[in-house]
């Protein structure tokens, strides 16, 4: 969750660094710090909160050391302070080291050095790292074996760079459950937690895989599992500059509301067409293999786990294959039944989920088939799954997903229409479904083009303390989508229910005044959910309704009527932009709210 950035240059690295980890802020953190290699010495500049606070105490005239490490910090052992923040050094400031992951086995290292006379400052576990390299150091006295002895000792996920005096020209790096990208540029080697805070100086990237090493120098020296030489080759990746610029918008998370009809378009590309089935690259399932399925498991978290939702409805009505959809961080220790005739799907926009790769690994173990669903090519998922379907989204850089979650639910249900093809079933259906499909992008531009409107109706909404979303099936899923994102970026309390469930509990919490929003797409659910607004109604609520029919009353939010197992990809974008206004009406950092990260990567 942390973001880590490293610079081996023929110039002075201080901005890059800082550079760096600005666009990384995405990620989340809590604290942020430098370490700068000049003179024989380390120079360590860290504070907490900001980017600008760090900036704030650095002279950067004074900081001419070509080589150097950065981080930003998203708390786990230890609370948001200086004396937390990343770099960490040993006492005898030999070794600085930056850390993403969690060290496990942390308290039983630090008893050990401290019994050998080492002393802390911190109460995080990464500072096991630098005071650990220095007791071997004194060991052995070389540095590359107190590299070996210390990453043989950890337990847990890491991504580490690590600089040291002892060897002035290099950069140590290590991964293990953890995502880190090299990159070589015209005027330096890079390292970083994700591509966006070097594609700037590169488009060329090397991936570690778990358990190898590197050492950045003049060039690379990559090492395998064992500390041997091994090569590697470099990945393109062809993200241009703009693609995490805000381009005039106020905010990232506003602008990737407006490239969603965009990010549609390059997902379903190549993929959907009216007079060709539905095909992947480098992914093909056969008809006796989708005969044989039992069921299907779709696995993630949060807005991830939603797409999966609106994904088991288009399964199941499509191809009428049974679909449970599973929290990640509860599905591996619920012992799932599984085996080689269950297909399991997993989302994750990063790619770095540690929850959903953990169940990914279980569900290899158990001998059923593996899908990755991610937008982050050559990431961790992707090296764990049978198979990677792309949803070529484009850098989403605002915390709270928006384009991520629209692509991913139109992949899913493009990857329904393939298995229904390959299954000849619903023909007519699937064909349909293709068409709306191919018609999404101009539609949603046309809902994003009434954000106006939006805004008129979230100012009546900002001094809410609690709101609730309520709809049915693929609605009630929309529901839980437009609650999560107003929690994420305004912090107001609200609650998604299947409607129908009111009137079993929650409705005591409906008084004069509460705001129900409401979404009505489904012809065959749609009056009852109406009764349902009426009930809340008759005891006080003010009404919000997103519906594709034509109902006039105040507050109604008008939306394309499409069919209902992808009404989702318009019901969502009101509710998107009215999480957005109430946030800006309330001045919150909409595109960094607090206590959130981008990529969760830790368990």
């Amino acid at each position: 969750m942390c973001g880590i950035v490293g610079v081996v240059s023929k110039s002075k690295v201080a901005h890059k660094l800082i550079k760096g980890l600005k666009t990384l802020e995405y990620r989340g953190y809590d604290s942020a710090g430098i370490a700068i290699l000049q003179d024989g010495d380390i120079t360590i500049l860290k504070d907490k909160g900001r980017i600008a606070n760090l900036e704030a105490i650095i002279n950067y005239d004074s900081l001419t050391g070509t080589i150097g490490i950065a981080h930003t910090r998203w708390a786990t052992h230890g609370v948001p302070s200086k004396e937390n923040a990343h770099p960490h050094m040993d006492q005898n400031k030999h070794f600085a080291v930056v850390h993403n992951g969690i060290i496990e086995n942390y308290l039983e290292l630090k008893d050990f050095l401290e019994n050998q006379g080492f002393s802390f400052s911190s109460q995080t576990d990464t500072e096991v790292i630098p005071v650990l390299m220095e007791y071997y150091y004194q060991k052995t006295g070389n540095v590359m074996d107190a590299f070996k002895d210390t990453l043989n000792d950890l337990k847990g996920s890491y991504a580490i760079l690590v600089i040291t005096p002892l060897l002035p020209n290099t950069i140590l790096v290590a991964k293990k459950n953890s995502p880190l990208v090299l990159g070589i540029g015209n005027n330096g080697i890079y390292a970083a937690s994700d591509i966006p805070a070097i594609i700037e100086y590169t488009k060329d990237f090397y991936f570690l895989q778990d358990d190898e090493k590197a050492v950045i120098g003049d060039d690379i020296v990559f090492y395998d599992k064992d500390f041997q030489k091994t090569d590697k080759e470099s990945k393109t990746i062809d993200w241009e500059m703009d693609a995490i610029d805000k381009n005039g918008f106020e905010d990232y998370m506003l602008k990737e509301i407006h490239e969603q009809p965009e990010a549609l378009k390059n997902t379903l590309n190549g993929i959907v067409s009216l007079n060709n089935p539905i095909s992947f690259v480098n992914f093909s399932l056969d008809k006796s293999y989708l005969e044989k399925l039992k069921q299907i498991y779709i696995v993630a978290c949060g807005t991830a786990m939603h797409a999966g939702l609106v994904g088991k409805y288009a399964i199941e009505k499509i191809c009428r294959i049974p679909v449970n959809v599973e929290v990640a961080s509860e599905f591996r220790y619920q012992d799932p039944i599984l085996d080689e005739n269950t297909l399991c799907i997993f989302i994750s926009q990063s790619g770095e989920t540690a929850d959903t790769i953990a169940a990914l690994k279980l569900a290899r173990e158990k001998k059923a088939k593996t899908v990755a669903v991610t937008n982050v090519f050559e990431s961790s998922i992707t090296r764990e799954a049978d198979y990677t379907l792309y949803t070529h989204a484009g850098p989403e850089i605002a915390v709270a997903s928006t384009k991520a979650y629209i692509s991913q639910v139109g992949l899913i249900v493009a990857l329904a229409i393939y298995m229904s093809e390959v299954l000849d079933k619903n023909t007519d259906l699937c064909q349909s479904l293709k068409r709306d499909l191919m018609n999404l992008p101009d539609l949603m531009n046309e809902v994003i083009s009434n954000n106006q409107y939006y805004q008129e109706i979230a100012k009546k909404m900002t001094k809410e303390q609690d709101l609730f979303y309520i709809g049915r099936g693929n609605d009630y899923y929309t529901a839980l989508e437009g609650s999560l994102k107003l929690k994420e970026i305004s912090y107001i309390h609200s609650e998604a229910y299947a409607a129908g469930e009111l009137k079993h509990g929650p409705i005591a919490l409906i008084e004069n005044g509460t705001f129900v929003v409401g979404i009505v797409t489904d012809p065959i659910t749609s009056e009852k959910t109406l009764s349902n607004l009426e009930e809340v109604k008759a005891r006080g609520a003010n009404i919000i309704l997103v519906t594709n029919q034509d109902i006039k009353k105040d507050n109604v939010i008008h939306i394309p009527h499409i069919n209902s197992i992808i009404s989702p990809i318009l019901a969502i974008i009101p509710l998107q932009f009215i999480a957005y206004f109430i946030a800006k009406e309330k001045g919150l950092d909409v595109d960094k709210p607090r206590n959130l990260a981008k990529s969760v990567t830790v368990e």
